[in-house]
């Protein structure tokens, strides 16, 4: 009984988390945050990971080709006040989520484990002799 209520709780932290992406993936496509480095940038929100008790939500960010990242974690960090406000008022939940813009470096990861794979000393070891 234990096991499907850890698997229930964590399908609950999936799914809430993938909401607040999505609201505020569209708030920043429309445009609605009146703030002149993000109406100048197409950011992604690529993840929202809740907390246990659902009340923070860190937001994984990369604008576009990952021009001008610190100025526009500075923007988003700026308006979180506001962009909370509109995520507690289309979740439907006990508490608003405190948000916390992070860059999402996962592509940069991906990028270097891709180029050190490509290395030709690596590329020989992993080759069939």
């Amino acid at each position: 009984m234990k096991h499907t209520q850890t698997e229930d709780r964590t399908v609950r932290l999936l799914r809430v988390g993938e909401q607040v992406r999505h609201i505020l993936s569209e708030i920043l496509q429309r445009g609605d945050v009146h703030d002149e480095t993000l109406a100048r940038h197409m950011v992604s929100v690529t993840e929202v990971r809740m907390s246990p008790d659902l009340r923070h939500a860190t937001v994984f960010v990369k604008p576009l080709l990952g021009k001008d990242e610190e100025a526009v974690l500075k923007a988003l960090r700026t308006n979180t006040a506001y962009l909370q406000r509109e995520v507690a008022g289309r979740v439907k939940m006990k508490y608003a989520a405190k948000l916390k813009f992070v860059a999402d470096e996962s592509f940069d990861e991906g990028s270097h484990i891709e180029q050190l794979l490509r290395a030709p000393g690596v590329a020989r070891d992993l080759g069939e002799d």
